[in-house]
């Protein structure tokens, strides 16, 4: 059995992508996020063999969410899902470990092909969506994230979200001191001088929705 993780904020995305991903026999949805914080908990507990990750989620964004997946699950393969038909945001996904991108424009034939070229691990193009092996595109341009560390940018993320410093250390179970330390950090290395304009770097950088 091909088991799929699906994460999307929104329960409507989550709900068509099942019931069109089991309509396949031997493929079943195992498990469903609407953050990103806990698509990488479940993937890390349940090892399913793809996760299908949307960009903009709250908690954690999905670029962040596959590098994790990546890192705490192997073997699961992750495929970006997203409302931005970008080569850029195409290319950070491959960077993050994503062997596929595929628009929300895309057709429920085009989804059941690329899922299927992902099963058979299989390099292939169909319609909108490229499965990416490596150096199927060029290298990722730099950009002012890359100068965050993983857990600067989920802290950045979440500050952004409008979360206190109180519930980000709950969040992500550290103490209100080092989220303190990493708030100021992320200032600092990003020249911000204020939480407006820290939302407003998330915005550009698609940590968070407009």
């Amino acid at each position: 059995m091909f088991e799929i993780l699906i994460a999307d904020d929104h329960e409507m995305v989550r709900s068509g992508l099942r019931q069109l991903l089991e309509s396949e026999p031997e493929w079943r949805v195992c498990v469903e996020a609407a953050d990103g914080l806990r698509a990488v908990q479940l993937a890390a507990q349940l090892r399913p063999a793809l996760a299908v990750l949307d960009v903009k989620m709250p908690g954690l964004d999905g670029l962040e969410a596959a590098r994790q997946i990546r890192r705490e699950s192997p073997l699961t393969e992750v495929l970006i899902f997203t409302a931005c038909d970008d080569i850029d945001l195409a290319e950070q996904g491959r960077a993050a470990g994503a062997c596929g991108f595929m628009p929300k424009t895309s057709t429920g034939c085009e989804i059941v092909g690329a899922v299927r070229a992902i099963a058979r691990r299989s390099p292939q193009v169909y319609g909108k969506v490229t499965a990416l092996p490596v150096n199927a595109v060029r290298a990722p341009r730099p950009h002012s994230g890359s100068r965050l560390t993983q857990r600067e940018r989920q802290i950045a993320q979440l500050l952004a979200e409008g979360k206190s410093n109180w519930s980000v250390a709950t969040i992500l179970g550290i103490s209100v001191k080092t989220v303190e330390t990493h708030r100021s950090n992320i200032m600092r290395k990003l020249d911000l001088e204020s939480i407006v304009e820290l939302v407003h770097y998330a915005v550009r950088n698609q940590l968070v929705r407009p």
